[in-house]
């Protein structure tokens, strides 16, 4: 069982590393008022990540074979999305919006509903959910009510990122350099369009080939 918990710690934390809309909305709120609402905008990113993970480790539970049989379609999908999310944060600039050095103040439930919504308007991610139990490999398969500390291990993981995440940049507020960010997050976005042509590729490749 412990080895399943590690497993769903990191994927707690893989599931929440992606420089993505959620990210950057933690980003803001972390350089503008501080830790704590960043770290609560975290919460509202993790609630919807153990949501999904919830889903997911059911539904390998129920059927084992899904993405077996799927795969090329989740390769495909997937890849179509991470590319259009790199593309996004290539060419755009997410941080015009932020104010650094704005007086601190404590979290809000504002901040994490927020969040929720904005993870809930991306729908990919639960792709990227079930990618990564398969991945892992972890095992959920005849597991009862010992899946809920699975759960409970991927909800961890994604409150240790973000805290971690909204404690660094909170610290850093009133010296952040905007203009390193902006070239940090295409360079990210780049990056996450490589691999997102990467997956369509091998999608493509597993559909015509195999």
């Amino acid at each position: 069982m412990t080895p399943d918990l590690l497993k769903a710690f990191a994927i707690g934390i893989c599931a929440s590393v992606p420089i993505g809309p959620i990210a950057i909305l933690v980003l803001q709120k972390s350089l503008s008022y501080g830790h704590k609402a960043g770290f609560a905008t975290g919460l509202g990113a993790t609630t919807v990540d153990t949501t999904y993970a919830i889903v997911s480790i059911f539904a390998l539970a129920v059927a084992q074979n899904f993405l077996n049989t799927y795969e090329t379609f989740i390769f495909l999908i997937g890849g179509i999305i991470v590319a259009a999310l790199g593309w996004s944060m290539a060419f755009k600039d997410p941080f015009r919006k932020m104010k650094p050095g704005e007086e601190e103040r404590g979290a809000s439930i504002k901040d994490y509903l927020q969040a929720v919504a904005t993870a809930l308007s991306n729908p990919g991610a639960i792709f990227v959910m079930f990618a990564l139990f398969a991945f892992f490999g972890v095992d959920a398969e005849d597991k009862g009510f010992r899946v809920f500390p699975i759960i409970l291990a991927v909800a961890a993981g994604s409150m240790a990122y973000w805290f971690a995440f909204s404690r660094m940049f909170g610290t850093w507020r009133r010296a952040i350099d905007l203009k390193s960010l902006i070239w940090l997050n295409r360079i990210a976005g780049v990056v996450l369009m490589i691999i997102g042509i990467a997956l369509v590729g091998e999608g493509l490749f597993e559909l015509l080939f195999k």
